[in-house]
């Protein structure tokens, strides 16, 4: 305990916004541990790197302060009193604009029920919060490596790529592909995209499929579109949204009428994943060539690789995440990388592409 009451000084602890330089991105403290929040506080502060907004002990505060002043991190407990970290997510997301939730809980574990479930809701990551006896500089270490994947925006990561001009591109049906940092765009996206764009959108983001279901409802609410799980010989729908299970890829069969039904598929993808990027962008553009437009959002690894390789071949449009807005730039890093790319975008810059050109021909 000499370390923890060596790093909790109650002045970092403040419920009310501090006057700070914008230079650096800003953190949010949420916690009910007033030893917690003052750990982290001082891990926060004393790295130079971030500026403390302020410190929360219940979603509520987090709330009216991110309606006020705003944030660009948000460390975020689960188990507190009143109101859930897991049950705040929506809310905090909402209010916080573009702003990264980082849960850190001891039950986050990364695998665990608790960590997935975040996931799902929109967490950036999640670190394991150790006990007030085992906490030490090992933590904080992980803990700022972790705010420093976050907030690569802040720094010049983008340098050499250039953002590709797209012209106008009416498309009939939009896929997107994500993983490992790609619900928290996929949400950004979604939520911006204004109703009447109606056509259809297809989502294949890599999630355990237990919580497939709870995805497409958390889409649902967060885009004001009716989402569904993918199911066998399901035809897409005018302003439907519709996930791949996790545990099938959804790929497409034509209906002969220029339209599409998804068929569910386990045949292995040659990138190991189930669900796949790949398969859902290969099949689509067989059948929507020119009108199709495919969008790879942050994920770890190189799916969505050749399903954009064969998006391009067929006269399709490709969009990419941008790196400075990606939590993890290997996904849609490795479709620039091969030149498959018509533009790099942020998550704003693509949802008001597909506002402009998703209203036909």
């Amino acid at each position: 305990m000499a370390l923890v009451r060596s790093l909790a000084r109650p002045a970092a602890d403040r419920a009310v916004p501090r006057v700070l330089p914008r230079a650096l991105p800003r953190v949010l403290i949420v916690d009910d541990s007033a030893v917690a929040r003052a750990v982290l506080a001082r891990v926060v502060v004393d790295s130079g790197r971030y500026s403390l907004v302020a410190t929360c002990a219940t979603a509520a505060q987090a709330q009216a302060l991110l309606r006020q002043t705003g944030a660009d991190l948000i460390l975020l407990d689960i188990d507190m009193p009143g109101t859930s970290g897991l049950a705040a997510m929506g809310d905090l997301l909402r209010d916080g604009g573009d702003a990264k939730i980082l849960i850190v809980s001891g039950s986050a574990e990364e695998g665990g029920a608790h960590a997935v479930e975040a996931m799902a809701l929109g967490a950036a990551d999640t670190l394991v919060k150790p006990s007030a006896t085992t906490v030490g500089a090992r933590f904080g270490d992980v803990l700022l490596a972790k705010l420093d994947a976050l907030s690569a925006s802040y720094a010049d990561v983008n340098e050499g790529v250039r953002e590709a001009a797209v012209p106008a591109f009416p498309f009939d049906v939009v896929a997107i592909g994500a993983s490992t940092g790609g619900i928290h765009a996929l949400t950004a996206v979604l939520r911006a995209v204004p109703a009447s764009m109606q056509r259809p959108i297809v989502v294949t983001q890599h999630l355990p499929a237990s919580f497939s279901s709870f995805f497409a409802a958390q889409l649902s609410s967060v885009s004001g579109r009716p989402c569904v799980v993918a199911d066998d010989r399901m035809r897409l729908l005018p302003g439907q949204i519709a996930v791949a299970p996790g545990d099938a890829h959804v790929v497409a069969v034509s209906l002969g009428d220029g339209s599409a039904a998804l068929r569910l598929s386990r045949e292995a993808a040659a990138t190991g994943n189930l669900p796949a990027v790949d398969p859902m962008l290969s099949t689509l553009a067989k059948v929507y060539r020119e009108r199709l437009l495919a969008v790879v959002l942050s994920g770890m690894g190189r799916d969505g690789l050749e399903g954009a390789r064969d998006v391009r071949a067929a006269g399709g449009i490709v969009l990419a995440q941008d790196r400075a807005s990606s939590v993890v730039w290997g996904m849609p890093g490795a479709v620039v990388e091969a030149g498959l790319a018509h533009a790099i975008m942020t998550p704003a810059q693509i949802a008001g592409f597909i506002a402009a050109n998703g209203g036909g021909r």
